[in-house]
């Protein structure tokens, strides 16, 4: 294990050179899954005012306390039209859902409980309390801080930024992530093979995972296996802020890349991790970007993505952290942390269940299609029985 990290110090050691994309203003229509670069702070009340939460009328609560009160209608109110008089005893103003509530009123009957005739209504029952108001603030208030730095935008945010008045927030800038791939085996899909050639996937499934975390994937194609290869698709590179090599990272007499990088002025920050899959897996930096090298199998290149890529491009994923229950037997595990594809789903006591792929071979992508977690085994862990409890990483959605 002579050379290797463990994943705790690689991780560290990511925080440490991670690149600071620094921040833009964008449109709100352009702001989903961004992340804020400073806090959004409200713009106005929300209610503005006092509003009905319900279609019906507005009376004051002290005319309403006996049944079968009669009240007098004295005008109408619908949202974005607010009544202009005030309410006095024994009247009543005709409102509908989000009507602002009238000067001098405290209650709103709802209809279903009124009859009326001409501008007179009968309320039939008695009421103790004020009812069906929203009360100006309710939602949030004017130089509130609704949302904090840092927050990956959902549509929710979205909403909740879009009712404050706010049209532009201040976001971090997309990282430019150049992905190249290594090998002179590989080819782009719809190729017609020769013999020993195999197609390169790997940066289609990247791109996906960079987008997902507010990164801008730049396919720089495959470099062959040669440093002059790979020198050709770096100057090709415009203002790339974190360079992923895929593949030529590990010890054979064709893997080029990390010496390519060195010419190139980048200095080594680690070489090797402890994990498994992904053990070539490197890290290396120069004055103003980062280098974080891949493996070329299919399954140690995604795990180490989400293990080490996220993290980089400002996602850890600490808080992603599940407890589950096995669902079937796991035996002892080596020197390495291995992180084993595993699908989670939720029983129905609420519990989280987990199921680990059959085949956990790094050249497999399939399992990767009904994955949605990843089984966390520190080194040397004790065998697992089905039931116990344990540790995985959240990379998907629960069904």
């Amino acid at each position: 294990m002579s050379g290797l990290i463990s994943v705790a110090d690689a991780l560290a050691l990511i925080e440490t050179v991670k690149p600071d994309p620094g921040q833009e203003a964008v449109d709100l229509t352009l702001a989903l899954g961004r992340t804020l670069a400073a806090p959004v702070f409200a713009r106005r009340t929300h209610p503005p005012a006092p509003m009905s939460a319900m279609d019906g009328y507005a009376v004051r609560l002290a005319d309403v306390q006996s049944p079968n009160t009669c009240l007098r209608v004295i005008g109408e109110a619908p949202a974005g039209a607010p009544f202009s008089g005030s309410l006095s005893a024994g009247e009543a103003v005709r409102l509908f859902t989000g009507s602002v509530i009238p000067d001098g009123a405290d209650h709103v009957l709802i209809q279903e409980n009124v009859t009326r005739e001409g501008d007179e209504i009968v309320c039939s029952d008695s009421y103790d309390r004020s009812a069906h108001i929203r009360v100006a603030g309710l939602d949030f208030e004017t130089g509130e801080t609704l949302i904090a730095k840092d927050t990956v935008l959902t549509p929710a945010h979205l909403s909740m930024i879009a009712a404050s008045n706010n049209s532009q927030i201040e976001v971090k800038r997309k990282l430019r992530v150049g992905l190249i791939a290594n090998g002179d085996e590989l080819r782009p899909p719809g190729s017609d093979l020769a013999p020993g050639e195999i197609i390169n996937s790997n940066p289609f499934g990247l791109a996906g995972l960079i987008e997902c975390w507010g990164g801008q994937p730049i396919d720089l194609g495959i470099a062959g296996d040669s440093e002059e290869a790979i020198h050709r698709a770096l100057d090709n590179s415009i203002d790339i802020d974190v360079f992923v090599p895929i593949g030529g990272a590990s010890v054979g007499d064709h893997d080029h890349m990390q010496a390519a990088f060195r010419t190139r002025g980048y200095q080594p920050v680690f070489s090797k991790i402890a994990v498994r899959p992904g053990k070539p897996t490197w890290l290396s930096r120069s004055k103003s970007t980062c280098v974080l090298g891949l493996p070329g199998n299919p399954a140690s290149a995604l795990v180490c993505a989400h293990l080490f890529l996220a993290p980089l491009l400002g996602r850890p994923w600490a808080d992603r952290l599940i407890r589950v229950r096995l669902e079937s037997n796991i035996p002892k595990n080596g020197p390495r942390e291995h992180f084993m594809r595993a699908t989670a789903t939720i029983a129905e006591d609420g519990t989280l269940l987990l199921t680990p792929a059959a085949n956990q071979d790094s050249s497999l992508l399939h399992p990767f299609l009904s994955c949605n977690a990843l089984l966390r085994r520190e080194p040397n862990a004790d065998a697992l029985r089905q039931g116990a409890q344990t540790d995985a990483l959240l990379i998907g959605s629960l069904p």
